[in-house]
């Protein structure tokens, strides 16, 4: 996808005199702005004065910022930059995260890398990841129940009701089809998916033969 890029810094790379850095910026919640950079001395952008001593890091990214719909890892936050306190508040929940590539010679010369939202925080040594979220993340959101062979419960949970403190139950597992659920574990009754659900096959079947065709159930 084709950027915008001013022309100044647009010749400067033409020349091979670009002086580029990453500089991140962050609103939490309550609309407090934290800037980060991969430069060497902080660097100016929009207001906000970014930080090289600690915050976000390029290093182990996967994914690009802004991709649309995907969740990916952009970097750590220094422990510094987020207080347990200030996590326990929520205020990094869907926190803005804005990317751009600046020359830090003029950092008002840059071209936007995207930006997305922070879907979760966790520990990661003596920092923390940060988990990002694109912007047409919210469609893939799942919404009710999806209809499958397969069961959508978890062995031993309130759904599937196996009581996996029964020794016959002892290192047992589950892949979810109903035969398993039928015969390993005789919970038939509380089976949580739709194993007549026609599939791909569904399209070549035939006729049965010789069999009773009385709307009876096939079970």
């Amino acid at each position: 996808m084709s950027r915008p890029v001013p022309e100044a810094m647009r010749a400067a790379l033409q020349g091979g005199a670009a002086r580029l850095a990453t500089c991140w910026i962050l609103t939490r919640k309550d609309g407090r702005r934290l800037g980060f950079t991969d430069h060497d001395r902080p660097l100016g952008l929009d207001g906000v004065v970014c930080d090289p001593s600690s915050g976000l890091s390029p290093q182990g990214a996967s994914g690009r910022l802004g991709q649309a719909g995907e969740a990916q890892v952009l970097g750590t936050l220094a422990a510094e930059a987020v207080t347990d306190a200030d996590l326990a508040a929520g205020l990094y929940d869907g926190a803005r995260v804005q990317a751009w590539r600046v020359d830090w010679s003029d950092p008002t010369q840059r071209v936007s890398l995207g930006e997305g939202t922070i879907a979760r925080l966790r520990r990661d040594g003596q920092g923390w990841r940060a988990t990002l979220a694109g912007p047409l993340a919210p469609l893939q959101r799942r919404v009710g129940r999806a209809y499958g062979r397969l069961c959508d419960a978890e062995l031993g949970d309130a759904r599937c009701r196996v009581d996996l403190a029964d020794p016959r139950f002892a290192g047992a597992a589950c892949d979810k089809r109903f035969a398993i659920c039928r015969e390993r574990f005789e919970n038939a009754a509380n089976f949580r998916g739709f194993p007549d659900l026609p599939g791909d096959d569904f399209l070549a079947a035939v006729p049965a033969q010789g069999e009773a065709n009385d709307g009876g159930s096939r079970r």
